[in-house]
């Protein structure tokens, strides 16, 4: 009966020895790719500010740009 206890109490002891160093690698692994995760995500939100910060750039040289052409026709204008 002592054998059997015994044999049972190592099973219990392995059985939880391996269920522990499965969870505990699964969980190093899911933290990794979290943090993979992490800095793809922070390396496109750079990407999106500075596309938000050309498009507005974009916008200032496009109202620039008429008017200068309103310039140009003004003085076209002047001189004829």
């Amino acid at each position: 009966m002592t054998d059997t206890i015994l044999v049972a109490l190592l099973s219990l002891a392995g059985t939880l020895a391996g269920s522990l160093s499965g969870i505990l690698t699964a969980n190093k692994l899911t933290n990794y790719r979290i943090q993979a995760l992490e800095k793809k995500v922070e390396r496109h939100n750079q990407v999106i500010e500075r596309v938000y910060r050309l498009e507005k750039q974009g916008a200032v040289v496009d109202e620039e740009i008429k008017v200068v052409n309103h310039r140009i026709s003004d003085l076209e204008d002047y001189h004829k």
